[in-house]
């Protein structure tokens, strides 16, 4: 009876970390570059009781008699699936088309990678630099901080699909400034690990970053200027999780309740 206890405990804290993960999606589903996530399952160890079963005429069964232990969470999984773009109009938003990731560079050295293309300028001493609303730059292909000269005016500065930066001559064309946004990707984004601020920093489950400006076997990505790419979360999808978890989770709570009044039973049998 013991057995069926924890069993029924395991079910109710996983369902709690399944509803933890859909209550974080909620949460999130106007956060710019948002990847949706889910909780993934494993069944626990079986407690084998009989390796051969016989039936009434002791003839063997085909299958032994197993009980399982219970389940535990495995992973919680990111989906990164291309989010609906958002038009803004702002000069300095921009939603990636594909699966890159602005490079960003870190007040430590080091560099992290998002979704998030809500940017804005930092005027310095040496000019005006490409920066995310936390004041961090954004890097380009050579893994440099965007940094536009002074002597440019960057209310007239534009972006090409490609991430290349404009400037219009005396005519009015627009001209390379010799300056691109860089792009990373990962053969498992899945495996980066989540930081704050939308941010997200590399592992050994990701592996290394790879440029799309030096790796000819990349699709490179696009981006829309004046948009913002919105989560992929789907409201609708995440409230029937959401009532899946909790039926699942009222059920293992009366699992451990008939347990507990068959228990209540069994010792009060008396002689």
């Amino acid at each position: 009876m013991l057995r069926s206890l924890w069993t029924a405990a395991s079910g109710m804290q996983t369902q709690q970390t399944n509803v933890d993960t859909i209550s974080n999606n909620l949460a999130n589903i106007n956060t710019t570059g948002f990847k949706k996530e889910s909780a993934q399952f494993k069944s626990l160890l079986y407690q084998t009781i009989q390796n051969n079963s016989t039936d009434s005429n002791g003839d063997p069964k085909p299958v032994g008699i197993q009980v399982g232990l219970g389940v535990r969470n495995s992973a919680i999984v990111s989906q990164y699936t291309q989010g609906t773009l958002l038009e803004t109009g702002n000069d300095f938003d921009f939603a990636i088309e594909g699966d890159g990731f602005f490079m960003i560079q870190m007040p430590d050295g080091t560099t992290a990678y998002t979704r998030n293309g809500a940017f804005g300028l930092s005027i310095g001493v040496d000019g005006t630099t490409l920066t995310t609303s936390d004041g961090n730059p954004v890097l380009d292909t050579n893994g440099a901080p965007i940094v536009m000269d002074a002597e440019y005016d960057t209310s007239l500065v534009g972006f090409d699909t490609d991430g290349n930066l404009t400037y219009p001559d005396e005519a009015g064309n627009p001209q390379p400034m010799g300056i691109q946004i860089g792009f990373a990707q990962f053969n498992n984004p899945a495996g980066l690990v989540k930081t704050s601020g939308s941010l997200l920093v590399e592992s050994p489950a990701s592996g290394a970053p790879r440029y799309e400006a030096t790796d000819a076997n990349l699709t490179d990505s696009k981006i829309r200027q004046g948009y913002l790419e919105g989560s992929n979360v789907q409201a609708v999808t995440e409230m029937v999780d959401l009532i899946v978890a909790q039926r699942a989770y009222e059920m293992n709570s009366k699992a451990i309740t008939a347990a507990d009044e068959m228990l209540q039973q069994a010792n009060n049998l008396r002689r």
